[in-house]
């Protein structure tokens, strides 16, 4: 039995979900978000949203999971937000952003430009003595994920001093170096 797929989702105050020709949409104050799906059956009933497989089939079993953590991230995403922090780690590393441009400095030669989809909302923070921060924010998880992947692509941490672009709280494996 599958132990994500059986747990139904409980569906929050203000927080709307239709389903309709194998498309779940779900409303929310934060905005709007639609999932087609397949080979499970997605039933709103009284305040939940229940995901049920046909059989015991390998594929029935691998969708029944997903499509109900696909469904509950949905949620979860138009009632509270997705957000993702990156750490800027290096002598020199700076970001600035002016509305949805996020501008890097990295050590490169020129400085990274980047235009930032309309749905992810993008805050640097840059403190003294400390490293600077970009905060994504967005009620898509799989959009917010992927923009913060492409900016942490720019600049991988590298395994001897840790510099690069880092996500807040990630650890990172370090390695000795060389020993004269």
């Amino acid at each position: 039995m599958s132990r994500i797929g059986n747990n139904p989702i409980t569906v929050p105050d203000g927080v709307t979900v239709e389903v309709k020709d194998a498309v779940v949409t779900v409303k929310g104050k934060l905005g709007e978000l639609s999932q087609d799906f397949s080979e499970v059956d997605v039933k709103v009933e009284d305040g939940s949203v229940v995901v049920e497989r046909p059989s015991d089939s390998k594929e029935h079993k691998a969708k029944h999971g997903l499509y109900r953590a696909l469904v509950g991230n949905m949620i979860k995403g138009v009632s509270q937000g997705w957000t993702k922090q990156l750490e800027l780690v290096g002598v020199g590393y700076r970001a600035s952003n002016q509305g949805q441009k996020l501008d890097l400095a990295l050590g490169f030669s020129h400085n990274i430009v980047m235009d930032i989809a309309p749905e992810v909302q993008i805050e640097t923070i840059s403190e003294k003595g400390k490293n600077p921060i970009v905060k994504l924010t967005s009620h898509d998880k799989q959009l917010v994920g992927q923009v913060a992947a492409k900016i942490r692509g720019f600049r991988k941490p590298e395994p001897y001093k840790g510099k690069g672009i880092k996500f807040v709280g990630e650890q990172l494996r370090r390695k000795a170096g060389k020993s004269a």
